[in-house]
């Protein structure tokens, strides 16, 4: 698997590894700013990709409730 440094990557895996998990995705919102974003990690290539789809799912979900407020 390729290595990616981002901060945000560093954070789904590192709790990836606190939860003995082979999939993560972080959701992060800064209401202020009105920002928000995601990171997904996966322990190998394959799951890299099912991950990834899984995150755009759960981002996607995340702005709906944003915006139902």
């Amino acid at each position: 698997m390729a290595w990616n440094p981002s901060p945000e990557v560093a954070v789904a895996r590192d709790a990836a590894k606190a939860f003995d998990a082979d999939m993560c995705v972080v959701i992060f919102v800064n209401a202020k700013k009105e920002r928000m974003g995601y990171a997904s990690y996966g322990a190998n290539p394959a799951l890299c990709a099912e991950t990834k789809k899984m995150a755009d799912r759960c981002y996607e979900a995340a702005k709906k409730w944003f915006e139902d407020q």
